[in-house]
């Protein structure tokens, strides 16, 4: 997909705030180091995101899916997502609405209004609705290391709540007010709870706001390897669960949080499975200079 006159193709795009820049490398020849992600996401010297979604199809994957099981080969596409220090991620519930918008886009899915995508989460189901927001199946709460709940600290203060894996882990912060979650460019530390994530934790601060059966929250995230994003799609599906424990509700329901860059709707299904529905805005598209991508790939 490179062109030496041009360099590498990019398009950049974003789903309620939370950007990634998108690499087309639909045979796998394009290998993207930790670095060269770093250096994708940087807003003064690169493009700018909270992470790289490489677009690949599953056969041309190689050893980034081989742990995955083999029903992966009924999904065309893998979405390899990294964070924006150049780490890997589980899986990316932003992303992975934006990565479903460019197989659309780009008719990579055959106008398809349902399909399957591949991440290191396992296979998820896409839906596009009527309204135009894409919905994606996010899979069942995972089960992670056991242990005390989470005790977040903030200048000095401490604050409780419960681990989610989704499957990425987070700890969810129940606060009366959304800035006690302070500067969360840096990662709360941890008075308890904290060896259950030896891989790092994205944590999200939350205002539980249900009023009688409508079941809202506002949140902000501190999204392991970024910093605070505008909106977090599987902390989103984290924050949902954790509100539905906390009033005890056990079968189906609907959540709509709150990010500071929009509105997520969280389902949760008869089965259990969870639902992620939010737009994905495709922002620009270009060619990578040929002597950056030299230079920092």
């Amino acid at each position: 997909m490179t062109s030496p006159e041009f360099g590498v193709p990019f398009v950049k795009a974003h789903g309620t705030g939370n950007d990634f820049v998108l690499i087309p490398d639909y045979d796998g020849s394009i290998d993207i180091e930790p670095e060269a992600v770093a250096a994708l996401c940087d807003r003064h010297r690169g493009l700018g995101a909270d992470g790289v979604i490489r677009v690949v199809r599953a056969a041309a994957a190689g050893s980034a899916i081989n742990e995955l099981s083999a029903s992966v080969s009924d999904a065309e596409w893998f979405m390899d997502y990294r964070n924006g220090d150049g780490s890997v991620a589980e899986m990316c519930g932003n992303g992975a609405r934006v990565f479903a918008q460019y197989l659309i886009d780009h008719d990579l899915v055959d106008g398809a209004v349902e399909f399957e995508i591949v991440t290191r989460g396992g296979i998820c189901q896409i839906s596009i609705e009527p309204d135009g927001l894409i919905k994606v199946g996010m899979g069942f709460p995972a089960e992670g290391p056991t242990g005390d709940d989470p005790v977040a600290v903030v200048g000095g203060a401490k604050f409780t709540g419960p681990a989610v894996w989704m499957p990425n882990p987070h700890a969810v912060v129940f606060v009366d007010d959304l800035d006690q979650a302070g500067d969360l460019r840096t990662a709360p530390t941890f008075a308890a709870g904290g060896d259950r994530f030896p891989d790092g934790v994205n944590v999200e601060f939350v205002v539980d706001r249900t009023e009688g059966a409508t079941l809202t929250a506002d949140m902000r995230v501190h999204e392991r390897g970024v910093g605070e994003t505008l909106s977090c799609g599987t902390g989103a599906c984290a924050v949902a669960i954790a509100v539905l424990d906390r009033h005890e509700i056990s079968g189906p329901a609907s959540v709509a949080v709150n990010v500071p860059g929009g509105q997520l709707r969280v389902e949760r299904s008869s089965t259990g499975e969870i639902w992620l529905s939010g737009p994905s805005v495709s922002v620009a598209a270009g060619f990578l200079n040929p002597d950056w991508w030299k230079v920092n790939s």
